[in-house]
């Protein structure tokens, strides 16, 4: 294809000028330099006609952009004018209302001017009328002391002898009415305080002894518990230290002992024994070591369950395992937990009613009998004391303690609370027991005991058997001897009989010597 058939195939198709195709014959020279002015004439003619388009489509959008643009700045301009319109018409708005508000203000503090001139004329005047009521007064009071020849203060002071003169009776009659009131309403409150306290206090108790029964399925058991030649039940008596009886039922072996923790251990003890049907040295020595473990953990859950119960918590497990052992302390027939456990409850509601610390009260009704369940020298009170120092305890907790039998006097409200409750708990009628026989035959034995002495003149005992007061014959001991005795007295009491708590010992020697004049 020759270079004006590729012009002429539709690259140009555009020009108006071409209508036909040209042929160029290869190998002429003529023809192609005649092709070649044709092509150069045709490209000149097209590239002006194009130009000439392109221009005038330019100026045609040219010309709709500006005419665009006009009417766009048209309308912003419109919308300024309407906006600057309103600002303007909100600020005259605004204007107006603040120059009203200022004429307001103005009024205001004219009014205002006019009112305290009115004021202050009112008080000028209510100044005056006082100054002249005041020389009036002033002028009164004098010609009264001229006629009564008195001063005021005199005056006064005849006033007011003449009205106590008058009313002293109807004061001494108002005072003791007011007196006998405060005595009734405060007997009364008292009494309604402690009503309720026990009454939230309130707990079952059921008299508990020093005797402990086992049933006995049959009489081969009764036989193996026995042993050939009573062995196994001597072993059995050493081991546990409990006394064993078997002839007062045909069906139950009994178990005494003044120590419950030893008087249970050796209770269940010879239930396992008796479960397990191999009875002999060996194995009552197995169940009782068992049984032993099995007591501390009892006592020690015991123990956590009281304190829980009565809102202590975190308590140091020394504490609690002693505490634990209440489950099996009985004072006068009266269980240590449930005896603890009412206390509390009622010493908490008596402080809450008063205002006391219920906290400290708390504490010292859980911890006032733990001496009892203590081993040592002293009175429980003293023991418990002992122990507890060990805690680094709060110290009005341990006066609570330390107080509780009055042994010390009262140093605050919370000791005296503590008393009231362990008082309202222990003396209420069916709170505790003791078979007056035995009570009886305790009296008698403490001062038989003493009696036997030679030196001793009489002896009698006191304090429901916590105290025996020995009378000395003074010519045949003296003050020396006395120490001696007393000790001498304590141990066989000690040694011989058995007792709850303690006997203090009190031997007394006197001298006296009388002459008659004549």
């Amino acid at each position: 294809m020759s270079i004006l058939s590729i012009f002429k195939s539709g690259i140009f198709n555009k020009s108006k000028s071409i209508t036909a195709p040209i042929s160029l014959v290869k190998g002429r020279n003529g023809e192609a330099e005649r092709d070649l002015k044709q092509v150069a004439l045709v490209s000149t003619i097209d590239t002006a006609a194009i130009i000439a388009t392109a221009t005038a489509t330019a100026q045609a959008q040219a010309r709709e952009i500006i005419i665009s643009a006009k009417d766009e700045a048209f309308k912003v301009k419109d919308q300024a004018l309407k906006d600057a319109r309103i600002q303007l018409e909100e600020i005259e708005v605004r204007s107006r209302n603040l120059v009203q508000k200022q004429q307001s203000v103005t009024n205001l503090e004219e009014q205002l001017k006019k009112d305290r001139a009115t004021v202050e004329a009112t008080q000028k005047q209510a100044d005056d009328m006082k100054t002249k009521i005041q020389e009036q007064s002033d002028s009164m009071v004098e010609k009264l002391e001229k006629i009564a020849s008195l001063t005021t203060e005199q005056a006064k002071k005849e006033i007011l002898t003449q009205i106590e003169k008058r009313s002293a009776g109807e004061i001494a009659r108002i005072v003791k009415e007011a007196e006998e009131k405060a005595k009734i309403e405060a007997d009364d409150l008292a009494r309604e305080i402690l009503v309720d306290s026990m009454r939230a206090g309130a707990t079952d108790y059921v008299a508990e002894y020093t005797i402990s029964t086992v049933p006995i399925p049959d009489e081969e058991t009764k036989g193996r518990i026995i042993g050939k030649e009573g062995r196994n039940i001597r072993i059995f008596e050493k081991i546990s230290g409990c006394d064993v009886s078997m002839d007062d039922a045909p069906d139950e072996v009994k178990l005494s002992s003044f120590d419950p923790v030893r008087r249970e251990i050796a209770r269940l003890t010879l239930i396992h024994l008796i479960k397990d049907g191999r009875i002999h040295p060996a194995r009552i020595e197995e169940y009782f070591e068992r049984s032993k473990k099995d007591v501390e953990q009892i006592m020690f859950l015991e123990g956590q369950k009281l304190c829980h119960a009565v809102g202590v918590y975190n308590m140091n497990r020394d504490v609690i395992a002693i505490l634990g052992r209440f489950k099996f302390r009985t004072s006068y027939g009266q269980n240590m937990i449930s005896h603890t456990l009412e206390e509390t409850r009622i010493g908490i509601r008596i402080a809450g009613e008063i205002g006391a610390n219920v906290d400290v009260v708390r504490m010292g009704c859980l911890l006032h009998d733990i001496g009892k369940v203590l081993e040592g020298e002293g009175n429980h009170v003293e023991l418990g004391v002992q122990f507890l120092k060990k805690f680094n305890l709060p110290q009005n907790v341990l006066e609570c303690v330390a107080q509780h039998h009055e042994d010390e006097e009262f140093s605050s409200n919370e000791s005296v609370i503590v008393y009231i409750s362990d008082a309202i708990s222990g003396s209420r009628p069916g709170a505790r027991h003791e078979n007056t026989e035995e009570y009886g035959k305790r009296i008698k034995q403490l001062e038989e005991v003493a009696r036997k002495h030679p030196e001793v003149e009489e002896a009698y005992a006191i304090s429901a058997g916590r105290e025996i007061r020995v009378i000395v014959n003074p010519s045949k001991a003296g003050d020396d001897q006395l120490i001696i005795l007393a000790k001498a007295i304590r141990d066989e009491i000690r040694d011989t009989m058995t007792f709850p708590g303690t006997v203090k010992v009190n031997c007394i020697r006197e001298t006296r010597a009388a002459e008659i004049a004549t």
